[in-house]
């Protein structure tokens, strides 16, 4: 590592003095702190740092054809809710590759995905303290227009370490239109994936295949404003802490159809994913080095009382299906009104699969068709943006949800809670400049920790100053102690490319989703302080 970067340096050095005109430097750091304080009324801990901090910094250097860059992490110590294992410091990310019309090579660290990521995707979300980057060397080929070869070898990320087993992939994609000079009629892309992984097989009681192969066939197809997304992958029986070490192949499949015109969509969705868990590691769990990710059907919310049950996929056991249709009203028509009207309607539903117990080692049989018993996640729900007048924006958005806490967070005892959520957001613009956005929410339930209301007001005076205040009040918890206010006020100053913000508030505990990739989040009590910039 120290190697790689005094080679970064002396390049850098040398380009600066030789290569000024063509040299390009760019970056970001950003640092993310908060105090802890006990509070035994919201279950918020003891820290005994009291300060807890992430740190990133990155910075790239592009000359020419070449490109090289490194991140540089510090977790003292981490934040509540990342694993304890990132605590430390040191560069966790490093690269350098070469880029001309017919080939990229990267060797280092690299990120990449195959189609809709079932076979393999990596990334980083430093939200979810997520990263399973490869270390290896990565090739993407572009040999003729409208075809192109990707293939790479390595291991993955695993704190400040690597997993123990060694990847291979490759992938291709031909876009049929631009092959063939197609200028009319339907776009056609088709692709293959091919992924293998090695691990040695040191388990005494089992006898464990050391090579693991996965392999997804996809196509899409846009015209007019129909489009297609369809892929399916299948992977040779992989026994896994997972799956409880069963010697059954998986099989995974998600499919998209949507059509659009002006004024209007539709968007139908869904999936089925029957042990299709694969990561570099078979004796990983939580999130670790999970060599693909199956996307959820599940939308992403963005309002607070909706994340309070946020859905986290299944890759080992889940299909379902969604449907979301959008209208938008004209302008000057009855429901239309003088700004128009955007109305869209969406319902989800995701359930297990059907099962049937084998006693051979393969662990059950399915039918590809055949759903399970037991419901997930269902969602109905309804949103409406409407422009009221040149100053006031109205959001409203309703949510029936049916969410099985049990399965979906791995708990025991809470069952399937039933809850009603209702959001009023509406933006009042003072000025060009100034602008008073406030939130109303509700969320009505029976179970678990009962209902919630929160209010939210948030101050702008573009494009510097935002002033935020919230307050969650857990009014309908069954204890009464803990009918509790969860407040936060925060001051934001944003310069060109940089943001500064520092608050003060207590937090519910729960748990972070986003795109069905989770993690828990501890409750707490105390300042927070994050600044980042851009260069």
């Amino acid at each position: 590592m120290k190697r790689f970067v005094g080679i970064l340096a002396f390049v850098f050095l040398f380009l600066l003095s030789y290569g000024q005109d063509q040299l390009q430097i760019s970056g970001n750091f950003e640092i993310n702190s908060q105090t802890y304080k006990p509070d035994s009324i919201i279950n918020a801990p003891n820290v005994a740092e009291k300060l807890l901090s992430n740190i990133y910094g990155q910075i790239y250097i592009s000359y020419k054809h070449f490109r090289a860059g490194l991140r540089y992490e510090a977790y003292q110590n981490a934040l509540l809710g990342y694993d304890r294992r990132y605590n430390g410091k040191g560069i966790a990310n490093r690269f350098v590759s070469y880029e001309s019309q017919f080939l990229t090579l990267t060797l280092g660290n690299f990120y990449d995905q195959f189609g809709n990521g079932l076979v393999l995707r990596a990334f980083e979300d430093r939200a979810l303290g997520y990263d399973n980057a490869f270390d290896g060397a990565h090739l993407k080929l572009k040999p003729v227009k409208g075809i192109q070869i990707k293939a790479l070898i390595g291991r993955q990320r695993f704190f400040w370490s690597y997993g123990p087993g060694i990847v291979r992939a490759v992938d291709g994609e031909m876009n049929f239109n631009q092959l063939l000079d197609i200028k009319t009629g339907p776009e056609l892309t088709m692709g293959g994936s091919f992924v293998s992984r090695y691990q040695p097989d040191e388990n005494p009681i089992y006898k464990l295949p050391e090579n693991v192969a996965a392999w997804a066939g996809r196509i899409n197809v846009n015209y007019k404003g129909f489009a297609l997304n369809f892929e399916q992958a299948y992977k040779i029986n992989d026994p896994s802490a997972d799956n409880m070490y069963i010697y059954k192949p998986g099989l995974a499949t998600y499919m998209s159809v949507s059509y659009s015109k002006t004024g209007f969509g539709l968007v139908f969705t869904a999936n089925r994913y029957d042990n299709f868990s694969f990561r570099s590691d078979r004796n990983a769990t939580s999130n670790n080095l999970f060599i693909n990710s199956v996307p959820t059907i599940v939308p992403i919310h963005a309002y607070s009382l909706e994340t309070i049950y946020p859905y986290a996929v299944h890759p080992t056991n889940e299909m379902g299906g969604s449907a979301e249709i959008f209208v938008k009203f004209k302008r000057k028509s009855f429901l239309g009104g003088k700004y128009g009207t955007l109305l869209s309607l969406d319902f989800v539903h995701v359930r297990s699969i059907q099962k049937t117990p084998t006693f051979d080692g393969t662990g059950y049989t399915s039918r590809f068709f055949m759903p399970g018993k037991t419901v997930f996640y269902q969602e109905i729900g309804a949103k409406l943006e409407k422009k009221i007048s040149r100053k006031i924006k109205l959001k409203a958005k309703y949510l029936n949800l049916r969410y099985n806490k049990d399965i979906v967070q791995g708990l025991v005892g809470y069952g399937t809670i039933y809850a009603n959520i209702g959001i009023l957001d509406l933006t009042y613009r003072f000025t060009y400049t100034k602008a008073l956005r406030t939130e109303l929410q509700m969320l009505h339930t029976k179970q678990d920790m009962g209902s919630w209301a929160m209010i939210f007001a948030e101050y702008s005076v573009s494009p510097h100053w935002y002033f935020t205040v919230y307050d969650q009040y857990n009014y309908g918890n069954p204890h009464v102690e803990k009918r509790v206010h969860y407040y936060d006020l925060s001051v934001t100053y944003v310069h060109e490319g940089s943001r500064i913000s520092i608050g003060y508030g207590r937090h519910r505990e729960g748990i972070i989703c986003v795109g069905g990739v989770c993690r828990n989040m501890p409750a707490s009590n105390g300042f927070t302080f994050s600044v980042s910039t851009t260069f």
